[in-house]
């Protein structure tokens, strides 16, 4: 059954729409500053998957199940098909809704994911080092960044962890994602969304990262076979968040993705 999602509107009424779904542990407000980039180009919206941001916690926490609710999101408010852009986990939710319903999607853009499974180590690490958080006894989000340094290495994710801690309404610490159920589900959402006849002949771009490992030279004859129209842009100086490491390449990429014929 479908939850009603969250979204932002982040300007360009009167344009065609561009809905953005973002990555795992991410939420719409990752996307706030982009999306007002191309609001002169786009109607741009912002979904929270389940799970995630202000969007409702349920199970279960899969594929078609997200891909469900953004189809009744899609259904309640738009009309038409629509300009598609999913970022990692987004990615692969905007792959399978444009596989299996193409007359929703006009045009897809895929931000450094590939069909395929994958099997990361590190993202392990990150949710064993939220779990261990006792926000009991948390004083800031720079004292749960201290706190997760000793498994989580990297500075930049340990600030993008953080943004999932917000104050109840007694003030209390709480995690706004839904960590239990989306630790358990990770296997899940590591695997391939698609089937092997599973394709979408529309307008496609991916955009990757050269620093980032997510997509590499041999998954590009999987994108061909499921996405035959498609075209890969590598920003050079990005790894897995174009939108966030190189805005200004990624919003060029995006815009010109979104006037090509």
């Amino acid at each position: 059954m479908s939850v009603v999602l969250f979204h932002r509107d982040l300007g360009g009424a009167g344009h065609r729409p561009l809905v953005l779904l973002h990555g795992m542990l991410g939420s719409s407000r990752n996307w706030q500053t982009v999306g007002r980039d191309l609001a002169d180009a786009a109607h741009v919206y912002a979904v929270d998957a389940r799970n995630h941001g202000q969007s409702p916690h349920a199970e279960p926490m899969d594929y078609p199940a997200m891909m469900a609710d953004l189809l009744a999101w899609l259904e309640a408010n738009t009309s038409g098909p629509v300009d598609l852009l999913g970022h990692s986990m987004g990615g692969k939710t905007a792959m399978m809704l444009a596989c299996r319903h193409p007359d929703r999607v006009r045009r897809l853009i895929v931000v450094d994911m590939a069909p395929r499974d994958y099997n990361w180590p590190g993202g392990r690490a990150e949710y064993t080092a939220m779990k261990a958080l006792d926000l009991a006894t948390l004083k800031s989000r720079a004292d749960a960044e201290a706190r997760m340094e000793g498994i989580v290495k990297d500075w930049a994710m340990r600030k993008f962890l953080t943004t999932n801690l917000e104050r109840d309404d007694g003030g209390n610490w709480r995690w706004i994602i839904n960590l239990p159920v989306l630790s358990k589900s990770l296997p899940i959402l590591e695997r391939n969304p698609l089937a092997a006849d599973d394709h979408f002949d529309g307008p496609t771009v991916f955009i990757t990262g050269a620093k980032s490992s997510y997509v590499r030279p041999e998954d590009h004859a999987a994108i061909a076979r499921h996405f035959p129209s498609a075209r890969v842009k590598t920003l050079v100086e990005s790894g897995h968040n174009p939108h966030m490491e190189t805005r200004d390449a990624f919003v060029a990429e995006v815009r010109a993705a979104l006037a090509a014929d």
